[in-house]
This record gives structure tokens, sequence and C-alpha cells, in this order.
């Protein structure tokens, strides 16, 4: 098997362009208590733009919805991958995100030529790439991948919710509000919480 050397985390400012196809990435749900963290990888087509992108978060509902359906119809390609409850559990938030932002990449029909990731810390990739802080409002592909991850979370916190409806995971989507805290303190942890975040544990540990 040929073994491939894979660029560290710190490695590159890019200063320089790289010709090719370029893959933006980002992902949702670092913060929540429950569920898995989300992220995606987006090679957009510049021969079929798609007009409105911007940061999932300054977008409603419905419109992340649209451009959720519109970006998987007119990318080049893009994947969702997700790091779960369990991987957050074992090697943390910030390692079971890079895992899910990898995840993402490896997963793309194309091979990009270089990614751009919204953030400041990158995962292990194999080809050149690029934290760029606030790259959900400045970069589109970046941009199409906080659409992706956000909308396909959502969902995912709406399955979560017909199977444990008394969290509320449908309106609070697993961040810690005041609602989702006493549903803890009351109802106790289900199979979808992160048993590695303080309010989770404390619950478990009977401290709260």
């Amino acid at each position: 098997m040929r073994s491939r050397k894979y660029l560290g985390a710190e490695q590159l400012g890019l200063s320089w362009d790289v010709p090719g196809l370029m893959a933006g990435v980002d992902e949702a749900g670092r913060g929540p208590l429950a569920g898995p963290v989300v992220a995606a990888a987006v090679i957009l087509d510049e021969l079929q733009p798609i007009h409105g992108l911007n940061d999932s978060k300054k977008l409603t509902a419905r419109t992340r919805d649209r451009l959720f359906d519109e970006i998987r119809a007119k990318a080049l390609c893009c994947c969702v991958a997700e790091a779960s409850v369990e991987e957050i559990d074992r090697l943390n938030i910030l390692q079971a995100t890079l895992l899910a932002m990898r995840r993402a990449v490896d997963g793309l029909r194309l091979r990009p030529h270089r990614v751009l990731v919204d953030g400041n810390r990158l995962p292990v990739l194999p080809m050149p790439a690029e934290a760029i802080v606030q790259g959900d409002s400045k970069v589109q592909a970046i941009s199409a991948a906080s659409i992706l991850a956000k909308v396909h979370r959502d969902r995912l916190c709406l399955l979560l919710h017909e199977r444990h409806p008394q969290y509320g995971f449908d309106g609070h989507k697993g961040y810690p509000t005041v609602a989702h805290l006493a549903a803890l303190r009351a109802h106790g942890a289900c199979a979808a919480h992160r048993r590695s975040f303080a309010p989770v544990r404390a619950v478990l540990d009977g401290s709260s």
C-alpha cells in the first residue's frame, strides 16, 4: 500500500493561490450538549453560481433549507460527515470536530487541490490547507459548507426530538439553554448526551 505524507495542522498559511479545485469546509455543533458534531466540505461550480450564500447563522431556517437543496444540486461535489457522541467523549470536542472535517474532505467525489477551513484550526489533510477566521462570511465555498452542516445537524436534532421529546431538541438543538438544562435535571441524560461536557457530567454525578 502506498503511504501518504500528511501535512501538519499548523503548517500552511497560503498567501499564494493554488490552481485547481478548492473545497470549503465548516462545522456545526461544537457547543451543544448532545448529538454528533457535523462537518461539510463543498467544491462549488463557477459555472453555476449560487446567490445568497452567507454564514448559516445569519440566514433564516427557510433560507438555509432552500440553499441546502441548491448547493447539493449545483456544487461540483459535496460531502457531509459526522463525529459521534462516543468519539466526542473519547477524543474531546476539538479533535472530534477535526475528525469530522477530515472525513468530509475524504468523502468528496473529486479531490481538491486546496482546502479553506473556517476558524483557526486545521484538520490533518493530504493537500494544502488554510484556516480562515470568519471564513463562513468571507468565502462562498465555506458559506456553502456551513449551510450544509447546519441544516444536516438541525435535521438530526428533529430526529432526536422524536426519540426523546422530553428534552425539547427541536427547539434548542442541543445547546445548553435554560429549558435544556432543566430537562436534564428532571430526566437525566439520554444516550445522545455528551458525557464529557460539564453540565451533563454534573447531572450524572448528582452534583447539579
